[in-house]
Parts: C-alpha cells; sequence; structure tokens
C-alpha cells in the first residue's frame, strides 16, 4: 500500500536514530496522555473493560497504525500485542514539530476511522453467520497472507476473543467456524491459524 510506504519512508528519515520498542504476544501496552504509539511490526488490540466485567474489543492495528490513549475519552482504555510487536514511541510535541510527520499522521487516522467504521458495519448485521465471516474477510484484507490453502491470517485469535469481537458466544463461534470449514470458506491448513477460502474477501 502505497499509504503505508510513504509513512515508512516520512518516519524512517526523522527518526532513524531512535530504536523500536518491542514486546511480546499478549503483553499490555502502558499508555501515557502525550504519548502517540505507531505499529511497525505486529498486531495490536484495543480493548475497554465495562463496570460488569464485559470486554469490547475497538481496534486491531497492524503496521503503520497509530493509537494513543488522547485518542479516547474512555475511562478504560487497553492495549496489549496480539503478536510480537514493534513499536515506534512518538509524542504530540514531536507531531507538531514536522509538517511532513503531521500530513501522515492525518492519513494514518483517517484509516483508523475507516476500519472502525467496518467494525462497527459488522455489527450492525443481524445473523450471527454474516457478522463472523464479514470479520474473517475483514482479517483476511487487513491481515492476511497468500498460502496454498487460501489466505492464512497470522494472527492467533481464541474462539473466546472472536465471539466479543462478533457479539456472541463462544459456543456459537466454535459451531459456526466448523461449518465454514465442512463447506470449504475456510481450510484446513495450520490449525494454529485461520485459513480463508479467497472467495471470502468478495464481502464488502
Amino acid at each position: 500500500m502505497a499509504l503505508q510506504t510513504d509513512a515508512f519512508e516520512v518516519l524512517e528519515e526523522i527518526y532513524q536514530e531512535r530504536n523500536l520498542l518491542r514486546y511480546a504476544a499478549k503483553q499490555k501496552i502502558s499508555l501515557y496522555e502525550d504519548d502517540v504509539w505507531i505499529v511497525y511490526r505486529g498486531v495490536v488490540q484495543i480493548q475497554t473493560f465495562h463496570y460488569s466485567g464485559d470486554e469490547s474489543i475497538l481496534g486491531m492495528l497492524g503496521p503503520m497504525m497509530p493509537f494513543s490513549r488522547a485518542f479516547s475519552d474512555l475511562d478504560s482504555y487497553d492495549v496489549q500485542a496480539l503478536t510480537e510487536v514493534d513499536l515506534l514511541r512518538l509524542s504530540w510535541r514531536d507531531i507538531q514539530k514536522s509538517p511532513a510527520l503531521a500530513m501522515e499522521m492525518n492519513q494514518l487516522l483517517t484509516r483508523r476511522l475507516q476500519q472502525t467504521e467496518i467494525l462497527l458495519s459488522i455489527l450492525n448485521k443481524n445473523q450471527i453467520e454474516e457478522r463472523l465471516m464479514r470479520f474473517l474477510a475483514f482479517l483476511a484484507r487487513e491481515f492476511g497472507k497468500e498460502s496454498p490453502e487460501g489466505i492464512r491470517i497470522d494472527i492467533r485469535l481464541t474462539h473466546q476473543q472472536i465471539a466479543t469481537i462478533v457479539g456472541t458466544t463462544r459456543v456459537t463461534v466454535t459451531k459456526i467456524l466448523g461449518a465454514f470449514k465442512k463447506s470449504s470458506l475456510l481450510g484446513k491448513g495450520n490449525s494454529r491459524y485461520l485459513c480463508v477460502n479467497r472467495d471470502v474477501l468478495t464481502l464488502s
């Protein structure tokens, strides 16, 4: 994607002296008000926890996607690494001092908004099967890689995590994914990762 390439070039030119921060999968990322983080490699998940103890997934961010505590007014705003990740930590002052970086940040935030709209549209579907299929299509487009079995999603999500995102139960997700495999919408592939039939990518 050209946008990602341009952003990488701008960041590497301006902040080539800075070290990337590495986090292991499932590790929580501490946030501070003046921080702006940009994912260089891997995937992070943003979530919020309600008073009931339930959680909601607010986003799943891959390379060249920004996040910051300042982006949200929610009391609970947690970020954790879904995979091993490399992150670049900036401040708002860094961004304000660089017109080129500020311009790229606007475009990256536009991508974040578009992703949020996609996730909201998935939740608005009435049928659980359609929600789940569209979520798999979203994962395949955002994080998928070509493989002989189809589009392999290189993120290990539990059935409970998927259920939380699409608004159903773990048992229901397990049942529907089993049906998708029987109908060849999901490839068998490596049991550690989901592998989606390429036809799924045609879902809007």
